[in-house]
């Protein structure tokens, strides 16, 4: 079977093995006819595949008589900030986000440049069987390049700051862009903002340096560069730059799961408010939003989309996921990097101490995060199993399944963007979750 995943979240595939140039025009060619044959912002996160995706999803949108703004190489979150700011009908990131170098894909935004919800991508996959019993058409398009396609995003994160304070504070910062797309623009708003800045991987070719999710096993490069630099702080972004791993001044991983509660202790410091994170996240964010009176913590479905609306049902301040995506309503309604970084530095700044300081304020928990392979047709196979295995936990569904102790939870569900089962437990003690997720692991890898 080809390699292809496609979703209500998008398109992902290996390149020649279920991603092939045909089926991306489908796809494009789908998501112009929901914009009614208006404006569609394309940009894409600098794999060497790149060209060739973006050349089938031209062709798409031609035939549906849009007009496209080509942004280049651009963030995910450049992208939807773009797609609001020129009125575009539509927008299109060309990016497998964390996904090895083999892999590229397509993420989506609707007019609101919001990613699309369940009814959105609903629709979506309807038009793409429809399109695939059509015949070929060919309609004129019009491909117009966007100048300076990241001044806006920049500006707009540097007006939610306390910008003076950074630059008076003049941190030293090393970047890891992996040869991603944050490489555009990262170093220019750090610089901005008044930061010494080192860069790793500051060419977004797309010839990743390390494995492209920003996990602790990939990352030692960054946080032995942070030592040699004597830095502040480390950041590591992501291939299109919409999560944020972080590293202490001592070389530390602080790791992805803390970008969000770091991001809400600085926000509700002073605009307290509603916050919401998914099902995944750490139990760390709830902790920090307690402290704050006036404000309410709020548990939503993974998936940025689910985030995003339960963002607009409780007038939320802050939201995000514990993969290092946060969400700030004032800059956009999409996971960004750049709000993170920018809000970790404010902090850094106002709080007048070290990046580790600040985090050994924070109550510790062991998240433990494992990934079992399972085709699509097993999920729910594997869902039960963990059901069976354990009758004394409060139980959610919806959203795979998760089960709440007092002290620990634990959470089976299936990947949107990956063949896989995701495992994920949390509690105090280090043994304790790890312990409970290898019991999870082995009991799911009988069933699948």
């Amino acid at each position: 079977m080809p390699t292809r995943i496609l979703s209500i979240s998008g398109l992902r595939g290996i390149v020649g093995d279920g991603l092939e140039a045909g089926f991306l025009s489908t796809f494009a060619r789908a998501v112009g006819r929901l914009a009614n044959g208006g404006p569609v912002v394309v940009s894409r996160d600098g794999r060497g595949s790149g060209l060739m995706v973006r050349e089938a999803v031209l062709a798409g949108l031609a035939a549906e008589g849009c007009r496209v703004l080509d942004a280049g190489i651009a963030s995910t979150p450049t992208c939807g900030l773009l797609v609001r700011r020129l009125n575009a009908s539509a927008g299109l990131q060309i990016t497998a986000s964390h996904n090895p170098a083999e892999w590229n894909g397509l993420k989506p935004f609707d007019s609101a440049g919001r990613v699309f919800n369940s009814e959105t991508g609903a629709k979506l996959i309807e038009a793409i069987a429809s399109i695939e019993g059509e015949s070929n058409r060919e309609v004129s398009g019009v491909v117009e390049m966007i100048d300076n396609p990241g001044a806006g995003h920049r500006d707009t994160v540097m007006g939610i700051v306390d910008v003076q304070a950074i630059r008076d504070r003049r941190p030293k910062v090393v970047l890891d862009c992996n040869h991603g797309s944050g490489a555009v623009l990262g170093p220019e708003l750090l610089e901005a903002l008044g930061c010494d800045v080192t860069v790793l991987g500051g060419v977004p070719d797309g010839e990743f340096a390390h494995m492209p999710e920003p996990l602790e096993s990939h990352l030692g490069g960054l946080c032995q560069a942070v030592v040699d630099q004597g830095a502040d702080v480390g950041f590591a972004q992501d291939p299109d730059a919409d999560r944020l791993a972080i590293v202490d001044e001592s070389g530390r991983y602080i790791g992805e799961e803390l970008t969000m509660a770091l991001a809400a202790d600085r926000v509700l410091s002073t605009r307290p408010g509603p916050v919401v994170v998914n099902g995944s996240s750490s139990r760390v964010t709830a902790d920090i939003v307690a402290r704050y009176p006036g404000s309410s913590f709020h548990r939503a479905h993974v998936g940025e989309a689910n985030v995003v609306a339960t963002m607009d049902d409780v007038g939320a301040v802050l939201g995000g996921e514990g993969n290092g995506g946060v969400i700030d309503p004032r800059v956009g309604d999409i996971r960004d990097s750049f709000v993170g970084m920018a809000l970790v530095l404010d902090g850094l700044a106002n709080g007048g101490r070290m990046l580790s300081e600040w985090v050994d304020g924070f109550p510790v928990y062991e998240i433990v995060k494992r990934k079992v392979p399972c085709p699509a047709d097993r999920v729910m196979v594997a869902v039960e199993a963990l059901r069976s295995s354990f009758d004394d936990a409060t139980v959610t569904e919806g959203d795979g399944l998760r089960l709440d102790w007092d002290d620990r939870w634990v959470q089976v569900r299936g990947s949107n963007t990956e063949p896989i089962v995701r495992v994920i437990s949390e509690a105090p003690d280090a043994v304790v979750a790890h312990r409970l997720c290898d019991a999870v692991v082995e009991r799911v890898r009988e069933v699948v």
